[in-house]
């Protein structure tokens, strides 16, 4: 049998930046895992309703193979794996609206469900197996995490009400945040763009427990219920599949995360706001990711941690910014040093155009920093995050 390592020296390889915590852009292939609590006696309806689902999968572009399996042990407990070309056609369909209505029949016969997604790095195999697998792409080395889990939400609220709601998202009470013995979070960042609100928060330890664990605090209940009547869209909180379906809506995960080599506990929080043009959201991150990636070795450059969160053409870069992003230059800032590259990838552009039909260069970048930056409204670290 051939080793992981002989393999590894034959295959192709990514050297994994040690700036880079996260990323969903390595080239690897995807590995998800789903695991699923089945309500007693709806055993065969779930597994009816899979086989539907399957079929349907199998279509998708970048789907490779899945397969079912049951609990020798608990036949409520059943556990789903499927492997993705890589992990950018697995995110664009798991966050369509394809995928919302595609799981719906799913709901009324399971429990609870956890996801997890896992990049390859290494396999083993036989002689037959290698020859496939010799073609994939596998990092040399591990990523080097800081034991911090990066995600966000993001939502609209009717045109009109923005004060109304960036007052109530600022004045609520702080949850406690210590969840178990092994969970915390660490920090809230709450940004606003137009009637877009945007809460990226970060855990250390599992962040589906933190999730929960806000969700049933009474303060952050309360916020919730009080922009109800502003939300574009409309949901009930006391319904747990109204409630489910707007945060799966609302789920903005972290695609990208870069750490620079020099820290600065004093460096300020901003969020920059990239409306995609249609289907050219992930094609944005990924290029607001390899710039991030190659200003973090540049001593020049303010950005010192950078976090890409993408959800079909809705991009969001909350940045960690040496000095302030007013005395920043705007290149560096911006993270996009081609205005041409601005133009095919966003609509900040669209909105600029009448102001900046006469500017050029860095001045040009310099209107479309402003267009992208996000209104802060609070910024909450836990004590001793």
């Amino acid at each position: 049998m051939t080793t992981t390592s002989e393999r590894v020296a034959g295959s192709r390889t990514r050297q994994a930046s040690q700036r880079v915590s996260q990323s969903v852009f390595d080239g690897s292939r995807l590995r998800v895992v789903l695991l699923v609590d089945v309500y007693d006696g709806a055993q065969q309806q779930f597994l009816e309703a899979y086989e539907q689902l399957c079929n349907q999968v199998a279509s998708v572009p970048g789907h490779v193979s899945d397969q079912l399996c049951q609990s020798i042990e608990n036949p409520s407990q059943w556990l789903i794996t499927s492997e993705w070309e890589s992990a950018p056609p697995f995110l664009a369909w798991v966050n369509s609206e394809e995928h919302v209505r595609m799981v719906e029949p799913l709901h009324s016969c399971v429990r609870d469900t956890r996801s997890l997604r896992f990049h390859v790095v290494r396999e083993t195999g036989g002689p037959a197996a290698d020859a496939d697998r010799g073609k994939r792409r596998l990092q040399t080395s591990p990523r080097i995490g800081d034991g911090v889990i990066r995600h966000a939400l993001t939502f609209t609220v009717k045109p009109g009400s923005e004060e109304i709601v960036a007052k109530i998202l600022a004045d609520y009470a702080s949850p406690e945040p210590q969840v178990d013995d092994t969970t915390r979070l660490c920090r809230t960042s709450l940004f606003m763009h137009g009637n877009r609100v945007v809460r990226a928060i970060e855990v250390r330890g599992d962040l589906l427990a933190a999730l929960r664990h806000v969700a049933r605090q009474p303060e952050v209940r309360a916020v919730e219920e009080a922009i109800n009547p502003h939300l574009e869209q409309d949901r009930d909180l006391n319904d747990p599949e109204s409630a489910r379906v707007f945060f799966t809506r609302a789920a903005l995960p972290a695609v990208h995360h870069v750490t620079a080599e020099r820290q600065d506990t004093q460096a300020e929080r901003y969020a920059l706001y990239y409306p995609a043009r249609p289907d050219r959201g992930m094609k944005l991150a990924e290029l607001l990711a390899r710039q991030d990636e190659a200003a973090a070795d540049d001593p020049r450059s303010p950005v010192l941690r950078s976090t890409i969160f993408q959800r079909d053409d809705v991009v969001v870069r909350l940045i960690d910014v040496h000095g302030g992003l007013d005395a920043a230059d705007p290149v560096q800032a911006l993270g996009l040093a081609d205005p041409g590259q601005v133009a095919e990838l966003t609509t900040l552009q669209d909105d600029a155009v009448g102001a900046d039909a006469s500017a050029s260069g860095d001045g040009r970048l310099a209107r479309f920093l402003e267009r992208a930056r996000m209104d802060l409204v609070t910024d909450r670290r836990s004590p001793d995050a």
